[in-house]
């Protein structure tokens, strides 16, 4: 797991091999002394809206297929999805993005065709996710930490050296219960 090294991580969404996948991500920094390491976020709607003003076809070609995900870990573990990479609701709206080169598995339900075209939209994606223009930068101290909404904003990681220390602590929560907890307080005004 790339995740567990100094090296960077492209953009991606967390666990897109698990359904639902967890939809809150909390990073919390409890030591951050190496060199380098900065956390990057970018909005993957705005890169999917990017992608459809650009390439109306590679858009409906990565919504309207689904992308396969997989984790096998520990013996028994073995964890897969199929959803699009570009989720929208019934009439069109954007409601999810799931990207993540590493847990990408092979590429089974776009027709043979499609394929060419599938594969450019989905690296005109990730040169997207990759555009520093596009992502927002910023290097957690000791103490901080940020939610992310983990179906919306793909996050990031640029190497750090193996000097000083790095210790980050996540965990996964379900937006409903952040959404729930707001409208009852919006209703109590």
């Amino acid at each position: 797991n790339l995740a567990y090294t100094g090296l960077g991580l492209q953009a991606h969404t967390d666990n897109p091999y698990r359904d639902p996948v967890p939809t809150l991500q909390v990073l919390a920094c409890i030591e951050n002394s190496a060199t380098g390491g900065e956390n990057m976020v970018v909005d993957g709607f705005r890169a999917a809206q990017i992608l459809q003003e650009e390439d109306p076809h590679g858009f409906d070609l990565l919504s309207g297929y689904p992308a396969r995900f997989a984790y096998t870990g520990t013996k028994g573990v073995a964890l897969q999805s199929r959803r699009p990479i570009v989720e929208l609701s019934p009439d069109g709206e954007l409601t999810a993005i799931r990207f993540n080169a590493r847990s990408a598995a092979p590429i089974t339900d776009v027709p043979f065709d499609e394929m060419p075209a599938y594969y450019a939209a989905y690296r005109r994606f990730s040169d997207l996710v990759d555009d520093p223009a596009m992502q927002v930068t910023f290097k957690l101290a000791p103490g901080e930490a940020f939610i992310v909404d983990n179906t919306r904003v793909l996050h990031a990681r640029k190497g750090y050296s193996g000097e000083g220390h790095r210790w980050l602590q996540g965990c996964y929560a379900d937006k409903d219960g952040l959404l729930s907890t707001l409208a009852a307080l919006e209703s109590a005004r």
